[in-house]
């Protein structure tokens, strides 16, 4: 009952079928070859066509079969792997037409029913199979269109419109805490609570807090800072921005501003920015005296920070802060619950996802010996830390840095009590629970990542783009005399420029010219998506763009 049709031409599929019959669910192409001696570089023009083809005739849902011998494919999943480039990249080939690799198994010719090898056409010779596999793709999202977002929120009595940056756009009410979210950061933040309450009365829950604050946080690199300006004619007067922000906000560490001799000057003006931290209210919450003794209160939000581009380093994340209140002298066996509360949930939590028990450290800041990650490192800025709270699994079970724990500054203390403020990233939390090895994995718009987390569930997660290609371009430039070069803003352009799709910047080469004394930099910036095809034409139009902000916003002289 099928329809056969013949001298079909794979790269113009198109054409060989009406409009109705172009929406197929599956596409398998087995072996494909160009015929004689053709050597890879003709064989990898073939796979190109052809998967431009398919981008016309698959049904969204559908799949293409390709077919390859050992080998040939040039990804991990090939014994032996050959060098990347004598193989067919069919990983980059599919990318460039809008496809992931989603599943790599070995091709079994006796399991597919009617399939038989023949042999080369006019010769007496087997063709071998043996090693074979079969790639299996799928469409992926489209890329984003970073269009300007404007946001509003309170402040105080007034309402404030603001210009989310650009880098951010694509992460700004996301609703990943709402009830009705089953995104893993989620349903951490709800486990840990209910664990929490066992140990200790939970007295409240916010996660509505302002976005904005006033002024400049104190001790923080002013280039970690997301600096927003409200719209034109948005902007409120410093008289009612001021009221409106002593019960919301509560965070300017702006004084005045004071000469070389340290005398008291004219006021410095008033600068908003997005929330780095949920710090600031818990510090409103304490100086209002708006706690139990030895009840809990819990405060959830996303917090933005600029950073340099890692795995692990998220310019927005979740932050879930644990504020206690306990009489003078109990803190440590206090802290001591708090973090054995903590380890409980998440050994549960952990069990249900991959059977792997993680492991929980409290260390002392003083003694602490192992590289800081970001997070602990801009933590640090926000003020003294106590404890750091270290989360990993085997085989390095010490791990890094996802909470940390401090007591209220001195000016916030009362003779009879003590306030332990406890810090978590939630969102390095769901990495390490459901084996996530790309933040950027969190934040996806691919429908494939929720499926795999029914509400109130954690599982290990399995990619669905395997093995996606990687782009490695250099960029070098003369950096302005006198200046000291700013990398984090640095990294920053690249996020904005590539959407997120550029994984590691390495520096390369700092060099410095003789005589002049001109300082020269070399970095190495590698473009790959976790989640998305990301095609070589696409990373080097990336490329020149990035080549052009950065002469332009960091007045650098490329080379």
């Amino acid at each position: 009952g099928a329809e056969v049709v013949f001298s079909v031409d794979c790269t113009k599929l198109k054409e060989h079928f009406l409009p109705g019959k172009r929406e197929f669910d599956r596409i398998y192409f087995n072996f494909p070859h160009c015929g004689r001696k053709a050597g890879v570089v003709k064989n990898r023009q073939l796979l190109a066509g052809f998967f431009h083809s398919c981008a016309q005739v698959l049904a969204q849902e559908g799949e293409i079969h390709v077919a390859l011998c050992n080998g040939q494919g040039g990804t991990p999943a090939d014994q032996p792997r050959r060098e990347w480039h004598n193989s067919w990249q069919i990983v980059a080939l599919a990318a460039g037409a809008g496809f992931i690799l989603s599943r790599v198994h070995p091709f079994e010719a006796e399991t597919i029913d009617g399939y038989k090898c023949t042999g080369y056409r006019s010769q007496d010779k087997s063709f071998c199979v043996e090693g074979a596999l079969n790639h299996i793709f799928t469409r992926s999202t489209a890329p984003l269109c970073f269009t300007p977002m404007s946001c509003q929120t309170q402040l105080g009595s007034q309402k404030v419109s603001f210009q989310v940056p650009q880098v951010l756009v694509d992460k700004f009410n996301r609703g990943f805490l709402e009830v009705n979210s089953s995104h893993p950061v989620r349903t951490i933040k709800e486990k840990l609570s209910a664990g929490l309450s066992q140990a200790f009365p939970l007295q409240s829950l916010s996660s509505c807090l302002p976005l904005l604050h006033q002024g400049h946080p104190g001790g923080v690199c002013h280039s970690n800072i997301f600096w927003i300006t409200p719209s034109p004619g948005e902007a409120p007067s410093t008289e009612n921005v001021s009221q409106g922000l002593a019960d919301a906000v509560l965070c300017s560490h702006f004084g005045q501003d004071t000469d070389e001799n340290g005398q008291e000057g004219c006021p410095i003006p008033k600068q908003f920015y997005l929330r780095p931290s949920l710090l600031p209210h818990a510090q409103a919450i304490i100086k209002k005296r708006a706690f139990s003794p030895g009840a809990l209160q819990v405060l959830c939000g996303p917090v933005f920070r600029k950073c340099r581009i890692t795995p692990h380093s998220t310019p927005v994340f979740h932050e879930m802060l644990v504020v206690l209140a306990v009489s003078r002298g109990t803190e440590n066996s206090c802290v001591q619950m708090l973090v054995d509360s903590i380890e409980t949930t998440l050994n549960s939590l952990h069990q249900g996802a991959s059977g792997v028990k993680p492991s929980i450290s409290l260390q002392d800041a003083t003694s602490f010996g192992a590289e800081l990650n970001d997070f602990a490192a801009f933590e640090q800025q926000l003020g003294e830390i106590q404890h750091f709270l270290c989360a990993g699994t085997d085989p390095e079970p010490s791990g890094s840095c996802v909470g940390v724990i401090r007591t209220a500054p001195d000016e916030l203390k009362s003779h009879e009590l003590v306030v332990v403020l406890a810090s978590l990233n939630l969102d390095l939390l769901a990495m390490l629970l459901c084996g996530i090895s790309d933040w950027r994995m969190l934040w996806t718009s691919d429908r494939r990542f929720l499926r795999q987390f029914p509400e109130g569930e954690l599982r290990l997660f399995k990619s669905f783009s395997l093995y996606p290609p990687s782009y490695v371009h250099d960029v070098s430039f003369w950096v302005p005399d006198g200046e000291e070069f700013d990398e984090v803003a640095f990294h920053t352009l690249a996020r904005r420029v590539s959407g997120e799709t550029v994984v590691s910047i390495q520096l390369r080469d700092n060099f410095q010219q003789p005589g002049t004394g001109r300082r020269s930099l070399c970095y190495r910036v590698t473009f790959q998506s976790c989640d998305r095809a990301l095609g070589c034409r696409e990373a080097a139009e990336m490329q020149l763009h990035f080549r052009e902000e950065i002469q332009q916003h960091l007045g650098v002289t490329l080379r």
